[in-house]
């Protein structure tokens, strides 16, 4: 048996403690989707057992999907990021048109013949953030240049932020913003940056004003405009009605249910009454039947993977490889923690999932390409070091 475990860790290279993080969040998600998908079960008349299994053979070809991602040497994701980004516009374009329609919004392409679904912003997400590193680490040389550098890195972000919105603002506020940071540590002049950040918050800010002055009757015609709308003075006035405050209240519940420690799996009450316990609210299930420490488990888990990131940047030896880690990890981590902040009332509703933890498909199966992409780099930086060392 220790030989097996030996082999096993062997053949998974890069930073062990990265995979370590990933074995640890997949059973966190074990635990949380097999208590969260009861009354899910109950409406559709079949087991638990149905969804643990479906979300166990996620985690299983996420894994896979991780060892082979990882395997490959990190300098081939340089040509495969611009094929995946060219790839991810015409997928954008058509979700906006010809999309499945599910949860009041068309972010998804049901796949033919298999009849499978996929949200195709997950994959311009991981595209961009490849895509972004690329044109980072090509343009060093000349990378404080306004018009050489900074607008053509600048114009794909725009791009695809642009054709994320109408169906997902809050993913495209957050893969923009991304952007920007990655950005800054990619070099790109600080001036460029505050003043791409200035230009942002007044677009943003006219933007929102423009929601906020026209009346209901006008937006429910201008696609997610109303839900945009009610989420965010739901938030500030903390309103009791709608869908999203009774998401929220349900969660606080949730919460306050779970105290400061308690083990308690599969107990949750409130999974009975919060709308998508087993995605975007999972974070609430979990402090429920963990307690406060076990929810600050979760977040130091994504904060640890973090600083396992930044390790990795310190020790690359090309901008490439450091640029792609550290925009995989920054992207997933805030990801992770704006999932957590609308659990907790932070920020309004967003609809982001918990990454590796929500119940899901495409977003498990994206995920687990990045942290495998992420593990690429790392593993090259280990056979570096040992040849530098033989």
């Amino acid at each position: 048996m220790k030989t097996s475990l030996n082999k096993a860790i062997i053949y998974l290279q890069g930073d062990k403690m990265i995979w370590l993080v990933v074995i640890l969040l997949f059973l966190v998600s074990m635990l949380a989707v097999y208590s969260s998908t009861g009354t899910l079960a109950y409406r559709m008349q079949v087991g638990n057992e149905k969804y643990l299994l479906k979300q166990i053979a996620m985690a299983v070809a996420g894994l896979l999907l991780m060892f082979v991602t990882h395997m490959i040497d990190y300098k081939y994701y340089s040509r495969i990021a611009q094929l995946l980004w060219i790839l991810s516009i015409p997928l954008l374009i058509y979700t906006m048109f010809f999309g499945t329609d599910l949860n009041n919004a068309s972010r998804w392409i049901t796949l033919p013949f298999v009849g499978l679904t996929f949200q195709t912003s997950d994959l311009a997400k991981l595209a961009l953030i490849m895509f972004l590193a690329r044109q980072l680490s090509l343009k060093q040389d000349q990378i404080t240049d306004f018009k050489e550098s900074f607008l053509p890195i600048l114009l794909p972000i725009v791009v695809t932020a642009v054709l994320i919105v109408p169906e997902n603002l809050s993913t495209a506020m957050i893969l923009f913003f991304t952007s920007v940071f990655v950005m800054y540590i990619g070099r790109i002049a600080f001036k460029h940056i505050m003043m791409l950040f200035g230009v942002s918050v007044i677009a943003f800010g006219i933007f929102f004003l423009i929601i906020f002055a026209l009346p209901d009757s006008v937006l429910k015609h201008a696609g997610r405009a109303a839900t945009w709308k009610h989420r965010i003075e739901n938030f500030r006035k903390g309103n009791d009605d709608g869908d999203e405050s009774y998401q929220v209240q349900q969660a606080k519940i949730a919460i306050a249910k779970g105290g400061i420690f308690k083990i308690n799996p599969g107990g949750s009450d409130q999974k009975n009454f919060l709308p998508h316990p087993y995605s975007d609210f999972i974070y609430a299930i979990v402090i429920e039947e963990y307690g406060l420490v076990g929810g600050a488990f979760i977040v130091c888990l994504y904060l640890f993977f973090l600083y396992r990131c930044i390790r990795i940047v310190i020790k690359a030896p090309k901008a490439f490889g450091a640029l792609l880690a550290v925009g995989l990890g920054i992207a997933l981590v805030i990801q992770a923690m704006i999932n957590m902040a609308v659990a907790v009332n932070l920020v309004p509703v967003t609809g982001v999932t918990l990454p590796l933890v929500s119940m899901g498909g495409s977003s498990v199966i994206f995920t687990s390409i990045a942290f495998g992409i992420i593990l690429s780099v790392s593993r090259n930086i280990e056979q570096e070091e040992n040849v530098e060392m033989a």
